[in-house]
């Protein structure tokens, strides 16, 4: 029994005697710090040739909703919607019979009137025949003959007028295209009463040139005073990808509309018709921005959801300036904000660093 006390004792101070001899581990060493290594750009400033990608539509170069002048009933009808029409071609032909009842009284007047202005001119011409005979006839009853003479024919001029306005009305009953194209709606049918209407309300057709049309592309607030007349836009239809065209600009509205914006227009030739009223486009209008732009490197700017800024080196610190960004090219942008030419500006920023880090 005492042996295998005696035993258990030396064991033990083995193990004490082996672990005493061990050091301690340090697990954690001292981590050397290394200096980052930032690189740098400088502010440029010169112009800055770009071009803005914007949405366009195609509208028709003349639109018209055709109404009456009169009212009447369709009598005929010689057009459909897809009908190819001429200028001065006829499209309808209302019926109004009234019309006729107010013609012929028209012109019985007229008749009457004539009549009686024929019978006043050849009395005063009698008078005037025997007046040469001294004291034949008073000059009072010579000039109220004449009076009388002028009279009647102003009221058979008058009368004519008449005529020839109810015989304009009747030809408003015939109604002709007013240039070529296209009739792309039809929303009357034979017999249907027809009247004159406000452009709120629904024509009896629709008429569209497409000829030739209009892209109208908007160009917002920001670019208006930047769009380049002098360049050709390119565009694509968004119906036929890969058919890029080129067009100068035609005209412009020189003003901003509701949204901000102002409408440019490009006159495109739709030769063999494959353009309809409609259809979307893909624009690239050239820019030009001003002879003083500022410009870094696409990425020099840190976005936020915040805002946009740049890192500027100022004597060795980190200087956050707020810009706001204008036209971009591949590998520059214009920005706007508390910069000068050749300032120094961190390249490949990120938004870790602080006002005022140490930046060597």
């Amino acid at each position: 029994m005492k042996s295998k006390a005696y035993l258990l004792i030396a064991v033990t101070c083995f193990f004490a005697a082996c672990s005493g001899n061990q050091k301690p581990v340090d697990i954690t060493k001292d981590s050397k710090k290394t200096t980052a290594k930032y690189n740098f750009c400088t502010v440029t400033e010169k112009a800055l040739s770009s071009s803005a990608r914007l949405p366009g539509q195609l509208i028709p170069f003349n639109e018209v909703n055709i109404f009456p002048k009169v009212n009447g009933f369709v009598k005929q009808l010689f057009v459909d919607r897809g009908s190819i029409v001429k200028k001065g071609q006829l499209l309808v032909i209302l019926e109004a019979p009234e019309m006729e009842s107010q013609l012929q009284a028209a012109n019985s007047r007229y008749l009457q009137q004539k009549e009686t202005a024929q019978a006043s001119k050849e009395k005063y011409q009698r008078l005037k025949d025997a007046a040469k005979e001294p004291g034949s006839v008073s000059p009072l009853d010579l000039d109220n003959a004449a009076a009388k003479m002028k009279a009647d024919e102003a009221m058979a001029q008058s009368e004519y007028s008449n005529v020839a306005s109810v015989r304009t009305m009747q030809g408003y009953l015939h109604i002709y295209a007013p240039f070529d194209g296209m009739i792309v709606q039809r929303n009357v049918s034979p017999g249907a009463l027809v009247a004159p209407g406000k452009a709120t309300d629904q024509p009896m057709l629709i008429l569209q040139d497409i000829h030739k049309m209009r892209l109208e592309v908007q160009i917002p607030e920001d670019y208006v005073d930047k769009v380049d007349l002098s360049k050709p836009v390119s565009f694509t239809f968004n119906a036929m990808p890969g058919q890029q065209q080129t067009a100068k600009i035609s005209r412009s509205a020189n003003a901003l509309g509701s949204m901000r914006s102002e409408a440019i227009e490009i006159d495109v030739l739709n030769k063999n018709g494959a353009l309809k009223p409609g259809m979307y486009a893909e624009v690239n209008i050239p820019m030009l921005s001003g002879a003083k732009s500022l410009l870094v490197p696409n990425d020099a700017i840190i976005r936020s959801t915040e805002k946009e800024y740049i890192i500027r080196d100022s004597n060795g610190k980190a200087d956050l300036v707020d810009v706001k960004e204008g036209l971009a090219s591949n590998n520059s942008t214009e920005v706007f904000g508390n910069l000068k030419a050749n300032d120094k500006v961190l390249l490949h920023a990120s938004d870790e660093i602080k006002q005022g880090d140490q930046l060597n």
